[in-house]
């Protein structure tokens, strides 16, 4: 019945965590962010199988922007589940079939309220298509199929949880009560299941001023206007040509059509084979194009508005960043287009002469839309010697090997031109302890974790895990400590109460080291690396199934 595809640990702890949250939250909507190349569909796909296997007479209905995502999720369900009841809906994929799971199109399917009847949940990928306010396609079929069954669930996915002009998904009045983040982008990279993505400064940079906005975008036609000029787009060929070295496969977005032809067209020019796509071509041209591209038939391909969502090509190895926006789901999604393993190269070269990175920060720590224009600058400094953009910390460049002289770090800090954002840090540990932390603020009781380096002149990195919280927040604390207990051989059983847990966890194997990024006045851990593994971490997982009975 079901194919024998075992999903990474990371995609098997989302669906975990979602369930998790329907359990302790008998209504509301939900929204999942797993960064681009996480594999949502393997998610999706699992959601379906899991759902069923809980409530034989539930009815599942994916429903998403695109064909081609359409497509995609729909292909990764038959690879997990080749007899499963789906159906697809899409119009673009001529297909009209409606069964137990049917994946559609929101604009196929948002009038075939009465056929699909009783909906038990309804997925959305790339859910911050939903519009925040209680008007709009989505939103006026989701409320009629409420109708129909008042305890409809809502299950989003999204790696870009924010829409331009309003914030996160859940600010109110959306129809999403809380996020869910099982993983994030860089704990995907220190795994091994993301590449990096490398900034490097550029010389020529386009300026939008007098470019009017509306709707808090740059209107298209002034931008394009501003920005498809000689005078700028033959210095960012040539910059990208020169800053290219080996890579073979370069994807430049462009303000327009216009825009896009005449980059194609320099590149060509200059003796580099290129291809515009955009969305006057016919879809089987446009797919040829695209596939002539994969195939190594050009090494650069322009576009607007094509391959910014759903555009699945690992080996893309060289962004070029011409086109200014306002919106930081859509500059996510494009740098996103880098960060799939490769197979011809470990990283992806970002080169951003809109300044897109500077206006929304890094990937990995996105400024939201209503905080533009707030504070401060990253902390990043240029490498002198190969123009690598990296955090302020690092006294070695990761790309050259430059050494930095000491005291050079303090006055080398750059706006926030580092679009990797990379601040984690790996810190060899010697031992822990652990303890019972009362809030200020709350009163709440919560356990404590020291991490001490075995550098003893590094001061001690704290985690705080708040067990004892209650509702979702409680239930990912209780997780994270069962998984650590488990690395660390200890029998959770054994403790009955908050002090007990503190005194059977100090005498668990302490990791041999952690990952941990700065996050305001207190540290986020990453990860923690226990050498040898205790367990692999599969089996953990399989154990954490048990534990939970979800």
């Amino acid at each position: 019945m079901f194919n024998k595809i075992k999903l990474r640990p990371f995609q098997s702890q989302a669906v975990i965590d979602l369930w998790g949250w329907l359990k302790y939250n008998k209504t509301g909507n939900v929204c999942m962010v797993l960064p681009t190349g996480s594999g949502k569909s393997f998610i999706i796909a699992e959601i379906c199988k899991q759902a069923l296997a809980k409530d034989k007479d539930a009815k599942i209905l994916m429903v998403t922007h695109t064909k081609e995502i359409v497509q995609q999720d729909a292909e990764k369900l038959r690879q997990v589940w080749p007899n499963a009841p789906m159906g697809v809906y899409s119009a673009g994929l001529n297909s009209k079939e409606i069964d137990v799971i049917t994946y559609a199109s929101i604009q196929s399917i948002k009038n075939q309220i009465t056929v699909l009847g009783k909906i038990t949940y309804i997925i959305c990928d790339e859910a911050h298509m939903i519009s925040h306010k209680d008007t709009g396609t989505y939103r006026t079929f989701i409320d009629n199929l409420t109708l129909v069954n008042p305890k409809l669930r809502v299950i989003g996915l999204t790696g870009t949880p924010w829409r331009l002009g309003h914030g996160l998904i859940t600010d109110e009045p959306a129809i999403f009560d809380e996020l869910i983040e099982p993983v994030t982008i860089e704990q995907l990279q220190y795994q091994g299941y993301l590449a990096k993505l490398l900034s490097k400064t550029t010389s020529k940079k386009l300026l939008v001023d007098g470019v009017h906005k509306r709707g808090g975008e740059y209107v298209g036609k002034e931008l394009q206007a501003k920005i498809d000029t000689n005078d700028n787009n033959e210095p960012v060929v040539k910059e990208i040509i020169e800053h290219a070295g080996e890579r073979k496969h370069w994807c430049i977005f462009c303000t327009g059509i216009e825009h896009a032809k005449h980059m194609a067209e320099l590149f060509n020019k200059h003796g580099v084979s290129a291809i515009a796509v955009y969305g006057k071509l016919s879809n089987k041209e446009r797919d040829r194009r695209i596939n002539d591209f994969k195939a190594g038939k050009y090494k650069v391909i322009t576009n607007v508005n094509i391959l910014s969502i759903g555009f699945n090509f690992e080996d893309i190895d060289l962004i070029g960043m011409c086109r200014p926006t306002m919106s930081p789901a859509l500059y996510c999604q494009q740098a996103g287009r880098g960060l799939r393993v490769k197979s011809n190269n470990s990283n992806c070269l970002v080169l951003d002469f809109a300044g897109v990175v500077e206006q929304h920060g890094p990937i990995t720590s996105i400024t939201l839309p209503k905080q533009a224009g707030g504070g401060g600058t990253a902390p990043c400094k240029e490498c002198p010697n190969c123009a690598e953009i990296i955090h302020a910390s690092l006294m070695t460049c990761p790309e050259c090997g430059y050494e930095f002289p000491p005291g050079e770090k303090e006055d080398q800090f750059l706006h926030q031109d580092d679009i990797q954002g990379d601040g984690s840090k790996e810190l060899d540990i010697n031992s822990w302890s652990w303890g019972v932390h009362t809030s200020v603020k709350s009163g709440k009781q919560m356990l404590k974790v020291s991490y001490y380096p075995e550098n003893m002149k590094r001061k001690q990195i704290d985690e705080y895990l708040c067990v004892l919280h209650g509702g979702y927040t409680g239930m990912k604390a209780i997780n994270k400590l069962k998984v650590i207990a488990l690395k660390a051989n200890v029998d959770l059983k054994t403790a009955p109460d908050i002090d007990t847990l503190a005194e059977v966890m100090e005498k668990g194997l302490a990791p041999t080291s952690i990952v941990y990024k700065k996050n305001g006045r207190y540290f986020d851990v990453i990860s923690r690396i226990w050498n040898p593994e205790i367990k692999r971490e599969v089996n953990i997982l399989n154990a954490m199934q048990r534990l939970y009975k979800f």
